[in-house]
């Protein structure tokens, strides 16, 4: 059986949380470009050009792409022939966070309560999701995940005979209703199926794919695809100010489901689609 030492995962992990708060993935880059061609809107131009500038201020100056760092979203893939040693992987997680965010002077937005708003200085707890896999590796994601565009994301259980209909009104309707506060172009992560904290799980794991990338399941990858060009028909545009591009790409999830439920989640995740992988 593979030993990972609790001390590497927090050194990995604080490694991680500063390098995906200052530096934006390729593949969101290339979107954002490929937006910018397809854009006819000026004012629409004028916002790609300035969050492509942006993002590359923040990784040559190691500055943060965004003021809102995060609440740290952390996805573990964990071998079911790994052990961990010297400590419990969650603790050693935490401490990663907190390291992280103490030393690349990034914010902490956390509150201990969601009511008495007392902020814990060190932005955890982080909301760790762990899925046991084959093997004996250890993988995690960390995905800084912004408020404003969160506070714009919705879970609903639809009616089986509403269908696809159904479902492409309740993602438009967010879209729409959302307008500028998420900071478009979006990426909309959209969880079908199981139950509605599956669906919800579904709708955030969509947004890590690469930008763009369909989905291996044909039905779902021809919904992404019906979708996208749906919600580019909002014409919300970028920052809210009109123009095609609204979306930079929407990502289905899907898991079977109770005959007498369509459980639908919206993740809805701003221009800053921040994330790092750690393989151990």
């Amino acid at each position: 059986m593979k030993e990972i030492n609790a001390q590497e995962i927090t050194k990995q992990v604080k490694e991680a949380c500063i390098e995906a708060c200052f530096v934006l993935p390729d593949d969101v880059l290339d979107s954002l470009k490929h937006a910018w061609d397809i854009e006819e809107s000026p004012a629409g131009k004028t916002v790609i050009d300035e969050i492509v500038e942006n993002a590359e201020i923040a990784r040559t100056e190691r500055v943060p792409i965004c003021q809102d760092t995060g609440l740290t979203l952390v996805f573990v893939e964990l071998g079911q022939d790994a052990h961990i040693v010297g400590g419990y992987m969650y603790d050693a997680i935490n401490e990663g966070v907190r390291r992280g965010y103490e030393e690349g002077y990034l914010r902490k937005s956390i509150v201990r309560h969601p009511l008495d708003r007392v902020n814990t200085s060190d932005n955890t707890p982080a909301v760790i999701h762990t899925q046991i896999v084959p093997g004996d590796g250890l993988r995690i994601i960390i995905a800084p995940k912004g408020g404003g565009s969160e506070n714009m994301s919705i879970a609903r259980v639809l009616k089986p005979a509403e269908g696809l209909n159904g479902v492409r009104k309740f993602v438009v309707d967010t879209v729409r209703s959302a307008g500028s506060s998420p900071c478009p172009p979006i990426i909309v992560g959209v969880g079908l199926g199981g139950t509605i904290e599956k669906a919800a799980l579904l709708s955030k794991k969509a947004i890590l794919r690469k930008v763009g990338e369909p989905s291996q399941n044909p039905i779902d990858a021809g919904i992404e695809s019906d979708l996208l060009e749906a919600v580019n028909r909002t014409g919300v545009g970028p920052s809210g100010l009109g123009g095609r591009v609204t979306a930079l790409a929407v990502h289905v999830e899907s898991y079977p489901c109770h005959i007498a439920s369509l459980p639908v989640a919206i993740t809805i995740q701003c221009h800053a689609a921040r994330h790092k992988e750690i393989v151990l």
